[in-house]
C-alpha cells in the first residue's frame, strides 16, 4: 500500500493545494451548479483574504449558472476574444504562443506534467497554472514538490505576471462574481510572494 501524498503534506500546504485548485476550477469554465453552491457555504474570517472569500461567497448565492456562463464568455471568449486573455505569453510578451510558453512546457516535463488529452487551450493559461501549483504542493505528479522547486516554478511561470491578471480580472468591466475571484487571487499571489521570499511554505 502506498501512502496518500495528500497526507504526508502539512495542514497549510493542504489549504494552499485547495486554494490553487479552487481558483483552477473557477477559472478554467464557468462553474455549475454544484461548484456555485460550495462556493455560497465558503466562510471568511475579519483579515482581507476572509472578507474576499466571504465576498466571494455572497455573490455566488445569488449567481445562476447561465448569469455565471455569461459572464465567463464576455470576460474570456467574447466575439473574436474576451475582455481579458488570461495566458502568461500575453501578459509578458504582448502575444500568445511566445517563449514563456516553450519555457513553461519544458519545466512541465521535468516535473512530470502533461497536459491532458482533452484540453486544446495553450498550456500557459492561468487555470492550468494554478492546477499545476496546487498539483505539485499535494503530490499530484508524484512526490509533492519540495519549497525550492515550488518556488522556482512560481517564480518563472506564476509570480511576473498572475497578480497583474488578478487585478485585471477584479476590477474588469464585465466582472461581478470573478471580480471576488480576481481578489482572492490577487491577495493569494501577493501571500506567495512573500512566503517564497521569506523561504516559509506559506
Amino acid at each position: 500500500m502506498t501512502a496518500d501524498p495528500i497526507a504526508a503534506i502539512t495542514e497549510e500546504d493542504r489549504l494552499r493545494a485547495d486554494l490553487y485548485g479552487f481558483l483552477s476550477a473557477l477559472l478554467a469554465g464557468p462553474p455549475d451548479q454544484a461548484l456555485l453552491d460550495q462556493t455560497a457555504a465558503l466562510q471568511g474570517d475579519t483579515g482581507e483574504m476572509g472578507q474576499a472569500i466571504a465576498g466571494l461567497a455572497n455573490v455566488a448565492r445569488v449567481t445562476s449558472p447561465k448569469a455565471a456562463e455569461r459572464e465567463f464568455t464576455k470576460l474570456f471568449i467574447g466575439l473574436g476574444r474576451g475582455e481579458l486573455l488570461p495566458y502568461a505569453s500575453y501578459y509578458l510578451t504582448g502575444f500568445l504562443n511566445e517563449k514563456p510558453l516553450a519555457t513553461l512546457r519544458r519545466d512541465m516535463a521535468a516535473q512530470g506534467i502533461t497536459r491532458a488529452p482533452n484540453v486544446y487551450e495553450p498550456e500557459d493559461n492561468i487555470a492550468s497554472l494554478m492546477e499545476m501549483m496546487g498539483g505539485m504542493i499535494a503530490g499530484s505528479f508524484g512526490a509533492p514538490a519540495t519549497l525550492e522547486t515550488q518556488r522556482t516554478f512560481w517564480n518563472r511561470h506564476v509570480g511576473p505576471w498572475a497578480g497583474h491578471f488578478f487585478s485585471d480580472l477584479e476590477s474588469a468591466s464585465n466582472s461581478v462574481l470573478y471580480g471576488s475571484v480576481g481578489a482572492i487571487g490577487r491577495l493569494f499571489m501577493d501571500i506567495e510572494r512573500e512566503a517564497f521570499r521569506l523561504g516559509q511554505g506559506n
